[in-house]
């Protein structure tokens, strides 16, 4: 496989160059992208989409994202909708269950949807091939299935999983001597130790030590005793102290999905009779209500380094976004604009909402799956998501030199820490993790 390589390494892009970015294209972000505020969707004929994710399950839940796709949709409806088009959301609850999520794509294809948008689904195998088979983009999932780094009717707007690990071990190596990581005992979870040792090597450490949990679990105490004598948890190292700039930390890292909250209370009766350790994990596994639930600063949250795709929840990039929530949502309790699931639907539908102008601007009328599909391939212009993420494009060009990860065509994520029992940013800009991934692929090799 090859693949586009950054010519020169840029580890951070300067906050305040973004900021400044997402400040200028805050009016187009908001604007009715020709149609005037308030005088309702145009006259074209409907774009239909779908938005599915999971629901009222005992795993992974993600209720916010079928929620953004539905204000997004009311939101761009009263600006006169995509270049005139009345903008169509279909929903659909996915259960995280292989055969509820073949159903919402079979669905999307009966119903004539010309793409499948901001959403969620471990279940890639399932719900892929009926897209494929009817030639239906999938735009900007959540990056939970391997297939949606595969497909070639995939666009992926972040690096999923592989880039949040990846990253994390980078930012870990930097204050821990030892690691021990905390997954789930699934297919999925089993990609995840080699990801985050990739991360850990690039800084000069050994591998984690791999915890092996159940998904669904009343009780993680078992696997939080398993990590703490993993890392040795030393009485004479606490969390990241150093000597001599050396990292001397014994870290804990722990990825369960909605399973997290229930570890970290584990956690932190345990801790109570054992040396303090730092700890880290990724956005999506925690996030800043999370953190105000286990107790804020005082709680063992607080120091925990967390990676992410995209800048924190409180930067000004997100004003759009938010506004769109005020406006359209105010009194939904699924939407939390903190979470990366509500964050990347966003980010969806803005690339949505620049692929059908981008059709509108070459006297495309008919918006089709395939019409989308060809103008994504060939990447005329690059989509700005308002800095939330690097301008984006899926040519072949583009995509990045990662094994079984070819579809990647952005591996920038953020650094993250609780400090004051606030998730804030850890340092300014993004971090590229290409190279890292990258060396994992000739290391596996």
């Amino acid at each position: 496989m090859t693949g586009r390589r950054r010519s020169s390494p840029r580890p951070f892009l300067r906050a305040s160059a973004t900021a400044a970015a997402g400040t200028a294209v805050l009016a187009s972000l908001l604007s009715g992208c020709g149609s005037l505020p308030g005088t309702g969707a145009g006259e074209g004929e409907p774009i239909t989409v779908m938005t599915w994710a999971p629901e009222g399950t005992r795993t992974t839940n993600m209720p916010g994202m079928p929620a953004m796709a539905q204000a997004y949709a009311r939101w761009v409806n009263s600006r006169g909708g995509l270049a005139g088009h009345p903008l169509k959301v279909l929903t659909c609850n996915e259960h995280n269950d292989s055969a509820e999520a073949t159903k919402c794509a079979q669905r999307a294809v009966d119903a004539g949807a010309v793409a499948v948008v901001g959403s969620y689904s471990q279940w890639g195998r399932s719900f892929m091939s009926p897209l494929e088979v009817a030639g239906i983009p999938f735009i900007g999932g959540y990056g939970a299935s391997a297939e949606e780094f595969a497909s070639p009717l995939s666009y992926p707007v972040n690096g999923g999983q592989a880039a949040l690990l990846a990253g994390n071990g980078r930012q870990l190596a930097a204050d821990c001597r030892r690691v021990a990581l905390v997954r789930p005992d699934t297919i999925q979870g089993d990609q995840m130790t080699g990801l985050l040792d990739a991360g850990l090597q690039s800084g000069s450490r050994r591998g984690a030590a791999d915890v092996k949990a159940p998904e669904v679990s009343t009780d993680y105490s078992p696997q939080v005793a398993a990590a703490l004598d993993a890392v040795g948890a030393d009485p004479a190292v606490y969390g990241t102290a150093r000597s001599g700039g050396q990292a001397t930390g014994s870290c804990v890292a722990a990825s369960l999905g909605d399973g997290t909250d229930t570890f970290f209370d584990a956690f932190r009766r345990l801790q109570e009779t054992r040396p303090k350790v730092q700890l880290g994990s990724v956005l999506g596994s925690v996030d800043q209500s999370m953190v105000n639930r286990s107790g804020g600063a005082s709680g063992p949250l607080e120091g925990a380094e967390v990676t992410g795709w995209y800048p924190v929840a409180s930067d000004p990039r997100w004003r759009p976004m938010r506004q769109v929530i005020t406006q359209e949502a105010f009194d939904d309790s699924r939407l939390d604009p903190t979470d990366q699931g509500v964050q990347t639907t966003w980010i969806a539908y803005t690339v949505l909402r620049a692929a059908v102008q981008q059709l509108a601007d070459a006297g495309v009328t008919d918006v089709t799956a395939h019409a989308l599909q060809a103008t994504l391939d060939r990447g005329d212009q690059a989509i700005d998501t308002g800095g939330l993420t690097p301008k984006l494009r899926w040519r072949d060009d583009d995509m990045l030199a990662v094994t079984d990860f070819p579809r990647i065509v952005n591996a920038d994520v953020t650094y993250q820490v609780v400090r004051h029992g606030e998730l804030v940013a850890a340092q300014e800009g993004f971090v590229d993790v290409t190279t890292t991934l990258e060396r994992r692929r000739t290391d596996d090799e």
